[in-house]
């Protein structure tokens, strides 16, 4: 087998005992990608020398017994994620011809750890989709059907990980972006705790929602990244001071007595019949390992979607607006004057999704508009955390599916925005309240892959690490490659 079908715990094992290098692994995936990604077009840049020179060294550092956490290991970031000394585009025209000065918190200290970079992820522009078709690279192709959408934002890193470029990639989380693309490729994605991981310099869409997270094989893998990730950061004044619990080490604790709350809501008629009952099933295996399922009741919870889509539209429309052609980014040529500098940079450098949700923004924050939309939405989303809190007065977890369908085609919903924004309707409300959530693989639907969906309390990660673990020992959804991938 070859060194790509590893996950990233099997390549530790491998270079700790002396199997492999570093260099033959990271060489051995950067010929992978220049033989495959033409199909998927999942990375922006490869950033293949420095790849090779990082592997050298890591594999230096074990040699001398100076031996990180991640030594070796390597990893794709998403293109949201500033990288020193490589472009960092957010997937948009706005940033193509941007080189990032300094490294975000999440690639500081993945690096300190011992970490390969292999490059960067292609996404939705600026985060904002659910399939991957707008970002100014042009879409991902998801490697289980190429005529698929492997979801969004993080479809790049979704799709590079299912397609075995790499064991692991970094992503975010504004209202599904993790986990929604994890589920219709067949991988893991988690969603820590908002203020778990510092958002310093991840390019912000939303900033009251945004969460870095990972995209991995296993939930063995995630635990690795999640405990060098999470942890304080004086520079992101959003992230909290709360200890970093040993994620790995309790893996193996037992998920007896674990009580699991169903949401009603969840399994209505706008959830694919087929998908209820995998994910009907997995629930069932996670009984018979010792959980106990109950239904509860979140009554808010279907104003998720309306509540999400006036919030985030109205952070983006703030965030977005450092991006005007004076500073960095994008610049319109022959300009008049100051205003048309604004305009015509702005108009030429954001696509057609940024454009709408920056209108929006604009528009429900405006004199007249605030109170009826945008305060109303704060208060609904206080609505929805209370429903998530009540419920987790009950239980340890609530389940459910990840998506309401398998990945879609591409092109069929790229034209109807509501719809897209309906891919989110299982994951937005774990953004809102702030909770930790993930999406590990239950099954197939029409060969397509569908996902779980887990959510927990609070700095609660363990408990979804422990129970996606213990579900991955009973099952080997999770160990399934697309055919022209293997």
């Amino acid at each position: 087998m070859g060194l790509h079908t590893k996950t990233m715990s099997e390549l530790a094992a491998g270079l700790g005992s002396g199997d492999f290098t570093s260099v033959e692994v990271t060489q051995a995936l950067l010929d992978r990608i220049a033989g495959h990604d033409a199909k998927l077009n999942a990375l922006i840049t490869v950033t293949a020398e420095a790849a090779l020179t990082a592997a050298a060294q890591a594999d230096a550092d074990r040699a001398a017994g100076n031996i990180g956490a991640l030594n070796g290991l390597p990893i794709i970031h998403k293109d949201i994620f500033c990288t020193r000394g490589v472009k960092t585009s957010c997937g948009s025209k706005m940033l193509d011809n941007f080189v990032s000065p300094y490294d975000a918190t999440v690639v500081e200290r993945m690096a300190a750890a011992g970490a390969v970079v292999l490059g960067k992820a292609n996404m939705d522009e600026f985060a904002m989709g659910s399939s991957n078709e707008t970002s100014f690279y042009g879409p991902v192709h998801n490697p289980w059907d190429l005529e698929c959408s492997p979801g969004g934002s993080s479809g790049g890193s979704a799709a590079a990980v299912a397609a075995r470029f790499a064991p692991a990639a970094t992503a975010t989380d504004t209202g599904g972006s993790i986990r929604q693309p994890a589920a219709l490729t067949g991988t893991l994605g988690i969603k820590p705790t908002y203020g778990r991981v510092s958002r310093y310099g991840m390019i912000a869409f939303a900033s009251s929602l945004d969460q870095a997270g990972v995209i991995t094989r296993s939930a063995e893998d995630a635990a690795r990244l999640l405990g060098v990730m999470a942890g304080f950061d004086e520079r992101d004044s959003t992230c909290l001071d709360e200890p970093v619990p040993d994620y790995v080490g309790e893996l193996g604790n037992s998920i007896k007595g674990l009580k699991v709350g169903i949401v009603r809501q969840h399994f209505d008629e706008g959830l694919d019949a087929d998908c209820g009952m995998k994910v009907k099933e997995a629930i069932a295996v996670i009984e018979s390992l010792g959980a106990t399922a109950v239904e509860v009741d979140m009554p808010n919870i279907d104003y998720s979607v309306p509540t999400y889509y006036v919030v985030a539209p109205a952070e983006c429309s703030s965030n977005l607006s450092r991006f005007d052609g004076v500073r960095f980014g994008h610049r319109a040529e022959n300009v008049e004057d100051l205003f048309d500098l604004y305009c015509r940079s702005r108009g030429e450098g954001f696509g057609d999704e940024v454009k709408r949700r920056i209108m929006t923004g604009t528009y429900v924050l405006s004199a007249g508009y605030y109170d009826a939309y945008y305060l109303k939405a704060q208060q609904v989303r206080h609505l929805i955390a209370d429903d998530f809190k009540r419920a987790f007065e009950e239980v340890d977890v609530i389940a459910g599916p990840t998506t309401p369908t398998p990945a879609f085609r591409l092109g069929d919903k790229v034209d109807d925005p509501i719809t897209m924004y309906l891919n989110d309707i299982y994951t937005i409300g774990a953004n809102l309240g702030g909770f930790p959530a993930l999406s590990v693989p239950c099954g197939f639907v029409n060969d397509m892959p569908v996902g779980l969906h887990l959510v927990g309390h609070h700095f609660d990660e363990s408990a979804l690490l422990r129970c996606a673990h213990a579900y991955e020992q009973a099952t080997d959804w999770h160990t399934a490659c697309p055919e022209d991938f293997k």
